[in-house]
């Protein structure tokens, strides 16, 4: 089991930055690959960014590329994702999910374990 709490949001205006965290606990995380996915009000979830479990695999979002980076800290059981750059388009709840490898690693079905998210508003 892995349990993920994710922490870091909330208001910023456009062009500013935010660093999310995704803090785990179970003694498998350190084994999983985590992503980031987010979700805007009436939209479905979409894939973020995702890394392997030893941080040298990244994949990122078209619309994120360039502006969002992805990390892990294995030591500390914690992913971050560091956001520069805002655009209000960035505003949503950002979760963030473990599983086993990156196979199909945009589509959210594939992810075993979910945090309970945390919201980014980005103002214009």
């Amino acid at each position: 089991q892995v349990q993920l709490i994710e922490s870091g949001g909330g208001l910023v205006q456009a062009g500013g930055s935010l660093r999310l965290s995704c803090a785990a606990s179970g003694r498998t995380f350190n084994s999983n690959a985590v992503g980031w996915f987010r979700q805007a009000p009436g939209k479905e979830r979409e894939f973020v960014a995702t890394i392997d479990w030893g941080g040298g695999t990244k994949y990122y979002a078209d619309s994120v590329k360039g502006r969002f980076t992805i990390s892990r800290d294995n030591a500390k059981n914690t992913v971050y994702l560091q956001m520069n750059s805002l655009k209000p388009e960035d505003t949503a709840v950002y979760y963030c999910a473990a599983k086993r490898s990156l196979y199909r690693y945009s589509d959210p079905i594939t992810y075993d374990y979910w945090g309970q998210g945390t919201q980014v508003t980005v103002s214009s």
